[in-house]
């Protein structure tokens, strides 16, 4: 009954299929060789602090990042791939509106927006931000270079208060941007201050880490579902465009050489910054980075590294040195494959290669991420240690746009005898020597062109990163042409020997003759800066505020003083002038010491002048007076900007002639009869004379 009961409801059961032997090949496991061993170039930006110098309008600002390939053509682009809050802000002031976002249209990040109210302002953000590079499927490593680019975005103080809204628009006001060579994406470690323009003062304070990482693998086409082929990879069978399966790739080889570049200046730069500061890193010292049975590969890499870098010891070379390797290492004339210095890599099988790949990318990543464990908790001695590495840099990056000439000036045109008109026909010698001669501007001016002219056909290559105010259009940025006056004493000479009471400093061979600047403050060093800015003629005590914004940027720890004492003053003496100056500044630094006792008083104090036209004869006369004169043992630095130190003897201008004559005669100015000379009758007599006799001893 049940089997028949079956039958009419159709529920009679079914054969089991037969069993099915699969055939040899159906039971082969297919692997995919990769297309391209992925990398990828991850430049980390931390910044650390926005230092307001003097920014026009008061309001809400925030900083805008965003990354790209200088070559157009590349499709991929820097995209923002971690953020690392160091320090929380303080979300409870109401200066600050504690978010942070990443733009996916455009791939930028936007750091919280902060509020500016005052000048000299410091808000800190210890933020850091990393943009991922991924080269393409036909890219090789470092093609092109990057531009960082840092926009400084606005958005003004609301009337009905100073809280900010989710969505009021910030706009941006203006850009700064960087370059960085090819060279530089393989490894770098630098300091990189953001001045933005002199109409936005500000200085932003951020260190740029960078590396070269195994991003993954990239697969041709994907194994379908329902596919039951699956194929051994030791059988071979690979497609004719699969780099494994080409067999010794060019590209493979350059990315397996630009992973262990990298690793070289990645594990030397992370051992000195740890020197430079004093800290071990344990992780690092424990660690066992050999290539196990591949390290002859790192031998006979290394070989080629001491091969272009001989003279310099291991221990000493850092990521300057290693980095101008990448030359010897990485390019090829005309693109070929040199297989001679390439021998081991290319001695290599399919699959050891490939376990290169992994083991120099997965130590790599260990590498990276020691590091950035290592900066979070020393970003500050990081970043001064970078600062300092940065300003030894620059100063040679620069000098190309420096000429240093050496201008020969014969000793008895200076010798100064007890015969005054001696002394004022050697005055007119001179005078009549330089007439001889080009024209001083004119002379300046040919020498400026052709310098600019050499540069621009100058292949500027560096290591390190290029701020495009300078690197943008080269052949456009001032040069500066600095004169060293050489005294020509005869050696043999009876009428013209040497007085023992000229003096002349001598200047050594190859020491810059160009005032050294601070370039910032020491830890636990307390060093009194003062800075005092004099206007000229009928000025006012912010005429020098840009030239003051731009020492800021040198020196962001100086104290400046924006002398007021001859503000609707500078018509009178020069004497009463200096006096009122003289006494201002010791008031000035006797506050900044006082201050500075609290807190173990001040070791050092160092003290400038930038003067503007006849501030600067107001400076020279300040100097002559008494209470100046505990205080002249600590001058340091003195820019004078077209001042007339010699006074104002001659001019074919007849309407600025007609000038100073109404300013004698209508306003009874004394400061221009001193400035021509026309004070006394006897030229002896005049301020100018005993001024520079003052000086002069």
């Amino acid at each position: 009954m049940p089997p028949r009961m079956r039958c009419l409801t159709g529920s009679i059961p079914k054969s089991p299929p037969s069993r099915r032997l699969l055939t040899p090949r159906s039971r082969r496991v297919q692997f995919f060789t990769p297309d391209m061993l992925e990398t990828v170039h991850e430049i980390a930006i931390y910044i650390h602090r926005f230092h307001n110098l003097d920014l026009f309008q008061q309001g809400w600002y925030q900083i805008k990042i965003s990354a790209r390939w200088e070559d157009g053509s590349l499709e991929s682009c820097g995209t923002p791939s971690r953020v690392i809050q160091y320090e929380a802000p303080n979300i409870v002031s109401d200066d600050i509106f504690a978010v942070w976002r990443i733009d996916d249209a455009d791939h930028s990040f936007f750091t919280h927006p902060f509020k500016i109210k005052y000048a000299r302002q410091d808000v800190p953000l210890s933020i850091m931000v990393s943009f991922n590079f991924a080269t393409g499927k036909y890219e090789r490593p470092a093609s092109s270079a990057a531009i960082l680019k840092f926009e400084l975005m606005y958005a003004p103080l609301l009337e009905n208060g100073h809280e900010i809204q989710a969505s009021i628009e910030m706009f941006p006001t203006t850009v700064h941007e960087f370059r960085i060579p090819p060279k530089a994406l393989h490894g770098l470690h630098s300091y990189c201050p953001v001045h933005f323009d002199a109409f936005h003062a500000v200085l932003v304070d951020l260190s740029v880490h960078i590396v070269f990482l195994k991003a993954g693998t990239s697969i041709q086409e994907k194994v379908p579902s329902t596919s039951l082929m699956v194929e051994n990879i030791a059988d071979g069978n690979y497609g004719s465009n699969q780099i494994l399966g080409q067999g010794w790739s060019p590209k493979a080889i350059e990315i397996v050489k630009s992973l262990f570049v990298s690793r070289e200046i990645l594990m030397e730069e992370t051992r000195n910054l740890s020197r430079a500061i004093g800290q071990k890193i344990d992780d690092l010292h424990n660690a066992d980075l050999n290539l196990g049975r591949f390290e002859f590969i790192g031998s006979s890499l290394r070989t080629d590294l001491s091969t272009a870098n001989t003279g310099i010891s291991g221990s000493s070379m850092g990521v300057g040195h290693l980095a101008g390797m990448l030359q010897n290492i990485l390019e090829k004339s005309n693109g070929n494959v040199d297989f001679e210095n390439d021998v081991m890599l290319y001695s290599l099988s399919k699959e050891e290669l490939l376990d290169v790949y992994f083991t120099m990318g997965n130590q790599l990543s260990f590498l990276w991420n020691t590091f950035l464990n290592f900066h979070r908790i020393n970003r500050i001695a990081i970043l001064e240690h970078l600062h300092g590495v940065w300003a030894m840099d620059r100063k040679a990056e620069w000098s190309i746009w420096m000429v240093h000439s050496k201008i020969e000036v014969p000793h008895r045109y200076l010798k100064s005898g007890a015969d005054d008109s001696s002394h004022h026909n050697a005055l007119g010698k001179v005078v009549g020597l330089r007439k001889s001669n080009d024209e001083p501007a004119q002379g300046a001016t040919t020498r400026a062109e052709l310098h600019r002219k050499s540069i621009a056909q100058m292949k500027i290559n560096s290591h390190s990163i290029q701020d495009m105010y300078i690197f943008g259009d080269p052949s456009h940025v001032p040069v500066v042409l600095v004169e060293q006056h050489v005294i020509d004493v005869p050696n043999n000479s009876s009428s013209h020997s040497p007085d023992p009471n000229d003096a002349a400093i001598p200047t050594a061979p190859g020491k810059n003759v160009v005032p050294k600047f601070s370039l910032g403050p020491k830890r636990n060093c307390r060093v009194l800066r003062a800075v005092v800015f004099v206007h000229g003629f009928q000025g006012h005590h912010l005429d020098l505020r840009l030239v003051r914004n731009q020492w800021l940027l040198i020196d962001p720890g100086a104290e400046c003083l924006m002398s007021e004492a001859n503000e609707e003053k500078t018509t009178g003496d020069f004497r009463e002038m200096g006096r009122r100056l003289a006494l201002e500044v010791v008031a000035f630094l006797r506050k900044k010491m006082d201050k500075l006792s609290r807190y173990g008083g001040c070791k050092v104090t160092k003290l400038s002048f930038v003067g503007h036209s006849i501030g600067n004869i107001i400076i020279r006369s300040a100097l002559t007076e008494s209470v100046m004169g505990p205080f002249l043992k600590h001058l340091y630095t003195y820019m004078s900007i077209s001042g007339p130190h010699l006074g104002y003897w001659y001019s074919s201008n007849s309407l600025f002639n007609s000038g100073l004559w109404l300013l004698k005669k209508l306003k009874g100015a004394q400061c221009i009869n001193q400035l021509t000379s026309t004070d006394d009758p006897d030229l002896q007599n005049t301020f100018f004379y005993k001024l520079c006799k003052v000086i002069k001893h």
